[in-house]
């Protein structure tokens, strides 16, 4: 279950990042699939948690928009890492059209529970 942070200039439009809300839980579902936790394409509630903030006055940032990434830690997903956030990175510059930004990925060891 990835955790998604989208840090971004307050002039950034709100349509860009509805948008970017809209196409980021299946790119980054695609990016971080693995043996461990495949993806099947049928996000549910929980799957992925997206969370949006303007930088503040006192944020430095040389970047649009940042997204940062946490995902569980698996040797499949990290033996190619680079390769999954260049790969996201194109994914979401070709859905939106965005050029000035960036994107983490993070692969704590981690575990997660969910009630119903």
């Amino acid at each position: 279950m990835p955790l998604v942070e989208i840090t971004h200039r307050p002039d950034i439009a709100e349509t860009k990042l509805r948008e970017l809300g809209e196409v980021l839980p299946h790119l980054v579902s695609v990016a971080v699939e693995c043996p461990e936790e495949p993806y099947d394409g049928d996000l549910q509630p929980g799957d992925v948690e997206i969370r949006f903030r303007a930088l503040g006055s006192l944020d430095r940032c040389g970047l649009d928009v940042v997204i940062e990434i946490r995902s569980k830690w698996f040797e499949s997903r990290a033996a190619d890492r680079q390769e999954r956030v260049d790969g996201l990175h194109g994914a979401v510059a070709a859905a939106t059209g965005l050029t000035d930004f960036g994107v983490y990925l993070s692969l704590p060891v981690a575990a997660w529970s969910q009630g119903d």
